[in-house]
């Protein structure tokens, strides 16, 4: 007796209908609609304050200076006294335009540049030895459909990259600063992933975008606005495109760049604009409560 194979396989699928196993239809009509969490407000302390002619975009330190950074100049000062001790000016309009952010790694500031407010918009990274604060290198990102290069930092194998777009003459036409997002490259700058911002957190921002970032010690993307005194602390969500705000941290500093301290992973460098002051600020804890949420390395 030859059994066919067909025949059987429509029987089971039969019995099995008829033995009642099937699940009920949902309701999808009543399932209520996602609400996210509110995040949480906390305050930061700041624990000391330098002038800084150059406090204009923002800043970065490494274990015996800090570095003011704006537009094509860079002051490098002394992180106990606030002596300048140094720095990199460009001429004004030259091929290095638009500094923003920069971090310090083994000697080196990695700082991100455009041609803001030109459009269209073109990025590039640059490199300073701190040592005599000269040049030593570029990587030229060119003309990006992710808007303009704000702030970048290490990231698994890779990057973990803030872009802007803007609601203003300096943006694209036909792009609002919704489209400015965070991107995941590899380390060869190739793209990999990425994320857009919580719909809240860009009209707080608006009519800019984030203009500083970088992940803390506790896993945890830090990043700032344009110009309200507020650090936003953002989770990668456990599905979707959406990252999710789980904290706002109150401070005195009206957003752009800001860096982590190598001695202290919970005191973050920045700049007040109006005053041009680069500023030590302490962050407090931030706890991870939504089950949703999850830390960028987990």
């Amino acid at each position: 007796m030859t059994l066919n194979i067909k025949s059987l396989g429509l029987g089971v699928a039969l019995a099995a209908g008829l033995s009642g196993i099937a699940a009920a239809q949902p309701d999808l009509r009543s399932i209520p609609v996602y609400e996210a969490p509110e995040p949480v407000v906390l305050r930061a302390v700041t624990l000391h304050s330098f002038p800084a002619v150059e406090a204009g975009q923002g800043a970065a330190v490494d274990d015996t200076h800090f570095y003011a950074i704006v537009n094509f100049a860079i002051g490098q000062y002394d992180r106990e006294s606030g002596e300048r001790v140094g720095g990199w000016i460009g001429p004004r309009r030259g091929l290095i335009g638009h500094l923003n952010s920069c971090f310090e790694e083994e000697g080196r500031l990695y700082c991100a540049n455009s041609n803001h407010p030109e459009v269209p918009m073109a990025s590039s990274v640059e490199v300073f030895e701190t040592e005599g604060m000269t040049h030593v290198d570029s990587h030229s990102l060119g003309l990006m459909d992710e808007g303009s290069l704000t702030w970048f930092d290490h990231y698994r194998d890779g990057w973990i990259v803030g872009f802007a777009h803007y609601n203003d003459e300096t943006g694209e036409p036909f792009k609002s600063n919704a489209y400015g997002g965070v991107h995941t490259f590899d380390a060869q700058w190739r793209r990999t992933g990425g994320w857009r911002l919580p719909p809240a957190l860009i009209e707080r921002m608006a009519p800019q975008a984030a203009s500083g970032g970088a992940i803390g010690s506790d896993g945890l993307l830090y990043v700032f606005g344009h110009h309200v005194p507020e650090l936003y602390v953002l989770a990668r969500p456990a599905m979707g495109p959406t990252l999710l705000h789980v904290a706002t941290i109150e401070l005195e500093a009206e957003g752009q760049a800001f860096a982590f301290d190598p001695a202290d992973d919970r005191v973050i460098w920045a700049i007040s604009r109006p005053n041009r002051e680069v500023r030590a600020i302490r962050l407090p804890e931030v706890s991870l409560t939504d089950p949703d949420a999850r830390r960028f390395d987990d």
